[in-house]
């Protein structure tokens, strides 16, 4: 069912429009977005419903259409932009991404292109967030800075003199997946071992708490929860109430990330890294330890200089701003 929402503030009868899809592993969302990120029209539907991809295309397109002709015809569309996980900005493709029911190199964007007859651009989900976080939120004037989203995953997205770094073949930035622990936590997706990902995730966080309920004999909360049900929430929940573990479990995510975004700041120095994402709901539980771990790591070139900011962006509407925003950078 769409949701739709009309908040034309600011907006003239004949500016151009964008359109933003967000193609999560369970969900997707899309809405219309104005050039000052008005999200006037939105909705969502499942990813998951169509094991083949033009079935899914075609339910895209049921979903999206009306809302093209409610906001005043393809002709006020000035193109698509769509955030996806593993798509490639150079390729307009989604390739073997883990967790969509379609595998193998997907040649997407063409396919959009052809069954709206509009131009479509296509990107890493995370970088179509720091783009949406450059022109809408907190880095809104920056040129240098990364956006960290902290979700199911560790998504990222490098912006350095005012450009997002894509890398020769479409794919830079997988800052989840550098090693932060050599020999460390197995993480399933990937079958590496260490990865900022299997630590500092909503994931990580369980996978952390589980560790810290195992080794230690400290009581608390968390041991009157089923071990299946315990996740990131639950650990905020605890840490909310006072208890000493849920702390020491996101003081140690905490280290983990500091560590992985000193070493982050001295590969690009960023002016500031942005956080995105369910996690950072724990606010200074983690960002605490995660910006006293940033600056211990830092050499003294780089010390008390990088800001670590929270996302200015609605987190319901961020993903569709964040790939919207793909679509004033087109040509």
């Amino acid at each position: 069912m769409n949701s739709k929402k009309d908040n034309r503030t600011g907006s003239t009868a004949m500016e151009q429009l964008a359109v933003g899809i967000d193609i999560g592993g369970t969900g997707t969302k899309y809405g219309i977005v104005d050039r000052v990120g008005n999200l006037l029209f939105s909705g969502e539907m499942s990813t998951r419903n169509h094991l083949e991809v033009m079935p899914y295309i075609d339910e895209l397109y049921e979903n999206i259409a009306p809302l093209i002709e409610q906001a005043g015809g393809p002709g006020r569309i000035k193109g698509i932009g769509i955030g996806a996980p593993n798509g490639n900005y150079y390729k307009n493709t989604i390739e073997y991404a883990a967790n969509l029911p379609w595998k193998g190199i997907i040649p997407f964007g063409k396919m959009v292109e052809d069954k709206f007859k509009l131009p479509v651009v296509l990107t890493n989900d995370a970088n179509a967030a720091a783009l949406g976080e450059m022109m809408y939120g907190a880095a809104q004037d920056m040129q240098d800075f990364i956006m960290i989203t902290l979700g199911t995953g560790v998504g990222s997205g490098i912006v350095a003199n005012g450009k997002l770094i894509y890398g020769h073949d479409g794919f830079a930035g997988e800052l989840g997946h550098t090693i932060i622990i050599p020999d460390g936590r197995l993480h399933e997706g990937t079958g590496k071992r260490g990865s900022l990902e299997s630590y500092a995730s909503a994931t990580g966080v369980r996978l952390n708490a589980l560790e810290f309920l195992e080794k230690s004999t400290k009581p608390s909360l968390l041991r009157a929860i089923p071990t299946d049900k315990i996740d990131s929430k639950k650990v905020h929940e605890a840490a909310l109430e006072g208890d000493e573990l849920a702390k020491e479990i996101f003081d140690y995510t905490g280290k983990i990330l500091g560590m992985a975004l000193a070493n982050f700041v001295m590969f690009s120095s960023p002016e500031a890294i942005v956080l995105f994402g369910g996690l950072t709901k724990a606010g200074d539980f983690i960002l605490k330890p995660t910006r006293e771990h940033m600056e211990a790591n830092l050499i003294q070139v780089f010390q008390n200089k990088v800001k670590i900011l929270v996302s200015h962006l609605k987190e319901s509407d961020a993903a569709i701003l964040g790939a919207s925003a793909l679509v004033w950078e087109m040509k």
